[in-house]
């Protein structure tokens, strides 16, 4: 009789606890990473810093049997039946930006089947090395818009994405 009378004080409690809203009213912030703990190896945008690479640039026509193109170790393969027409690209790899960075002309072109752009980044910092990356999609101040499907090779030091279309691309952490 005594366990009749403490089950209903029980199931109660347990539903008042149930309908009460557990949402808290305020988020505690989370504090911004402490640069001095890794020095000045990132940069506020997570593209990996590097050594500043030769300019180069190359001018290609490539067509529905595909291609490659290349800018200093930097390697775009297009695959068979990526473009319909012959059509000319141009890819650029720039100098003094502090990453490794391509360009694409014409802006905008786009893939029927994704392209393959590997670039390196043999000339990056230490950090960079050790942590996986992966190549990012950048508007023209080298802010990181997405980052694109990647796959590193740390023994190569090259990271691989699949490109969609032509733009502004750069190595990140």
């Amino acid at each position: 009789m005594k366990a009749r009378r403490l089950i209903a004080p029980v199931l109660l409690l347990l539903v008042a606890l149930a309908c009460t809203d557990h949402t808290p009213t305020a988020v505690p912030a989370v504090p911004a990473p402490d640069a001095s703990l890794i020095g000045s190896l990132l940069g506020p945008t997570g593209l990996l810093k590097c050594s500043d690479l030769p300019y180069d640039s190359e001018t290609k026509t490539i067509g529905p049997l595909g291609g490659t193109i290349s800018a200093g170790p930097h390697v775009l393969v297009i695959p068979p039946g990526a473009l319909l027409a012959p059509t000319a690209i141009t890819m650029t790899a720039p100098t003094g930006l502090g990453v490794n960075a391509v360009k694409f002309q014409p802006e905008g072109l786009r893939f029927t089947t994704p392209a393959l752009l590997t670039m390196s980044y043999s000339n990056c910092s230490l950090l960079g090395k050790l942590l996986p990356k992966r190549i990012a999609y950048t508007d023209n101040n080298l802010n990181v818009l997405y980052y694109l499907l990647s796959l590193d090779n740390l023994l190569s030091r090259y990271v691989t994405g699949k490109v969609n279309h032509f733009s502004d691309y750069a190595v990140a952490w």
